[in-house]
């Protein structure tokens, strides 16, 4: 018989072929950065950062292939034979025959958005994220949240806490007849801790929008990741390859919207790709006057070919058991040494529990942003907000602002760019900071803009 082979946990599966320079900038250098950017992580440049947690969209490391296929890139105006190659990757992957490429995936929400929704419209989603829910927003819709309970747990260990309330979409579709031109879902849940969505929900909901004739679509720029935590978690799917599991995905949805920075391993770039053509030739029409011809749509031939191949190398088994599991290390170091997160771990990234990290911080400080300061001025380590500056809210009677369920910091790794030594060092500040933490103080806005206002508002650190 046989002994089955026992390996050690498995290294990155790459080589590194090209290295790029960082330095960590003195803490006096630090304290001057974050005042100059108005205690704001977004305007501090990136060289005077020394691991960048910010985000994971456009910031992977592309491999030799996908270099080499910059090579091939084909700039003609119109008819690349990139689009071509793009067009048939997204098809075979996704199987949507309409393919309408974007500079990124923020550009496909707004073209969907500004075609078909009407003042007063709903969304309702899992989770919306922060420009999908500000493109519904500026066009006048109503963004809405419906989100599993098990979903606001921090401390659950339910495999799905990405899923949408089914119960709570059926009513609210019941309820809005005629204004609810569609249903999306975010895969993996970001703004709910980089969550995953099971394929049960995907065709419960499926099946309640059928009922009320209403399309879903699918944010699907994290659509590799999601589909590997369905093999590992829902029991019906082990024996499944990925691709297979992705592929079933997406039958059930009437279209998505993708960032290509993200799953598509690319550093530009998305695409909105539809079932249908009811909205098709309008979305064109729209992608001509703020984006380019329909065959390009903003990007450079050798972006398309990019990201037709980063597409096919995210489904490869040892690149997503490397990826979550790197996420899932850096998760469990600091949780074992107290640090509250989220849990179960993530996809792509680990979520702090903010309100818990600093529990004397209170809400109209913006726990969460005075952590990602100190998480900076303690180590060089930028990260994002994800809790009342992102998505606070002011009562429109009241005009007090509403804090959102969750405050949380999110340490978001970059694809392919980062080693677990360098996430080890991301795990000791963290930890420092937590064992320092009643140290740490809140901040006020003192300047903000009316959406979107995590990019660009300004802060002053309270008791500085």
């Amino acid at each position: 018989m046989t002994e089955p082979e026992i390996l050690p946990p498995m290294p990155e599966p790459w080589r590194v072929k090209v290295v790029e320079p960082i330095q960590l900038p003195d803490r006096r250098a630090r304290e001057k950065h974050l005042k100059k950017a108005g205690y704001n992580l977004f305007a501090i440049p990136s060289e005077a950062v020394f691991i960048d947690l910010l985000t994971d969209s456009g910031t992977s490391a592309m491999s030799d292939e996908q270099w080499a296929a910059m090579m091939r890139g084909d700039e003609s105006y119109a008819g690349s034979r990139n689009f071509f190659t793009f067009e048939t990757a997204v098809r075979e992957i996704f199987g949507f025959p309409y393919v309408i490429p974007t500079h990124q995936g923020r550009v496909a929400e707004n073209l969907l958005f500004s075609t078909i929704l009407k003042p007063g419209h709903i969304v309702p989603s899992n989770t919306h994220f922060d420009t999908t829910r500000a493109n519904i927003e500026a066009n006048a819709g109503v963004a809405v949240d419906l989100l599993v309970p098990e979903g606001r747990d921090l401390d659950s260990d339910y495999p799905f806490k990405g899923n949408m309330d089914v119960a709570r979409l059926s009513e609210l579709l019941q309820k809005n007849p005629g204004k609810v031109p569609l249903v999306m879902l975010t895969m993996t849940n970001n703004s709910g801790g980089g969550q995953p969505v099971s394929l049960e929900n995907v065709r419960a909901v499926k099946a309640v929008c059928e009922k009320f004739d209403v399309p879903l679509l699918i944010d699907a720029c994290r659509f590799a990741e999601n589909a590997f935590f369905i093999r590992e978690r829902e029991a019906a799917c082990r024996n499944w390859s990925v691709i297979s599991i992705v592929r079933e995905i997406f039958t059930f949805a009437d279209g998505c919207t993708m960032s290509a920075k993200k799953d598509g391993l690319a550093n530009i770039g998305g695409f909105l790709a539809l079932r249908h053509e009811t909205w098709v030739q309008s979305i064109k029409n729209r992608l001509i006057l703020i984006e380019g011809f329909p065959t390009y749509g903003g990007l450079a031939g050798r972006d398309l070919e990019v990201i037709a191949r980063g597409l096919k190398e995210v489904l490869d088994d040892r690149y997503l058991q490397f990826r979550v599991g790197q996420v899932r290390r850096l998760g469990e170091r600091v949780s074992a040494a107290g640090v509250p997160i989220v849990k179960p771990v993530g996809g792509h990234a680990v979520y702090l529990d903010a309100r818990r990290f600093l529990p004397h911080v209170p809400p109209s400080q913006y726990p969460a942003q005075a952590l990602s300061v100190a998480l900076y001025r303690e180590g060089g380590v930028r990260s994002v907000e994800i809790g009342g500056v992102m998505f606070g809210r002011r009562d429109p009677k009241t005009g007090q602002e509403i804090a959102p369920d969750l405050e949380l910091v999110r340490l978001t790794i970059p694809r392919r760019v980062y080693s677990n030594t360098h996430l080890d060092y991301v795990a000791d500040v963290v930890i420092g900071c937590y064992r320092n933490r009643e140290a740490l103080r809140g901040v006020r806005i003192v300047k903000q803009a009316p959406y979107l206002r995590h990019f660009t508002a300004e802060f002053e650190a309270i008791g500085a």
